[in-house]
């Protein structure tokens, strides 16, 4: 089943041009281990499952890893460069090499590893496009809870936080096919 998956992801984000144009800006940043993630790619299934046009997205999330240059002036330098490539979008830049200081965690090794602290199993998935033009994804928890429309917090955030987060979102009015779970292991 994963690799089915696998494929509904690649076909649905490369039958996008206006996701894969977005894509190619950021890989020819050639940041290292740079990925596009969170709403970007969860909020695109979730409308493919629901039948629905593009939704809006609060920004871009794109991560990297780079211990060479820990500093937030960095990730500022690089929205800038992409807000003069399309100022259309909110970018938000953050390399994942510094991310755990503020987050109170060991230091992760890579982007994977990263973003497997973030909130839902749907939200912690990245995708790029690699110089071949190709599809890459990872995704710590998979890609199942993505497109079985199920909110599951991750088991390495904090469930008031999620809860918190889950409420604010009301992303039931967006998408009514979801299901929410309030904890790890029950709904």
């Amino acid at each position: 089943m994963p690799e089915k998956l696998e494929n509904k992801l690649i076909h649905i984000i490369e039958s996008d041009k206006w996701m894969t144009n977005i894509l190619k800006i950021v890989r020819d940043l050639n940041l290292k281990d740079c990925w596009i993630g969170a709403g970007f790619v969860r909020n695109k299934v979730w409308d493919e499952k629901h039948g629905k046009d593009r939704s809006e997205l609060n920004d871009i999330d794109i991560i990297f890893f780079d211990k060479s240059n820990l500093t937030k002036k960095f990730d500022l330098e690089i929205e800038c460069k992409l807000r003069n490539l399309n100022p259309k979008l909110n970018w938000s830049v953050k390399n994942q090499a510094r991310m755990h200081i503020r987050n109170g965690h060991k230091q992760y090794a890579d982007c994977n590893k990263a973003i497997s602290f973030w909130p839902e199993t749907a939200t912690s998935i990245a995708v790029r496009l690699n110089f071949k033009n190709k599809i890459e994804y990872i995704a710590p928890y998979g890609l199942e809870d993505l497109f079985n429309l199920l909110v599951v917090p991750t088991p390495k955030f904090d469930l008031t936080i999620y809860k918190n987060r889950i409420e604010k979102k009301n992303w039931k009015d967006k998408w009514n096919e979801l299901e929410i779970k309030t904890g790890y292991n029950n709904g």
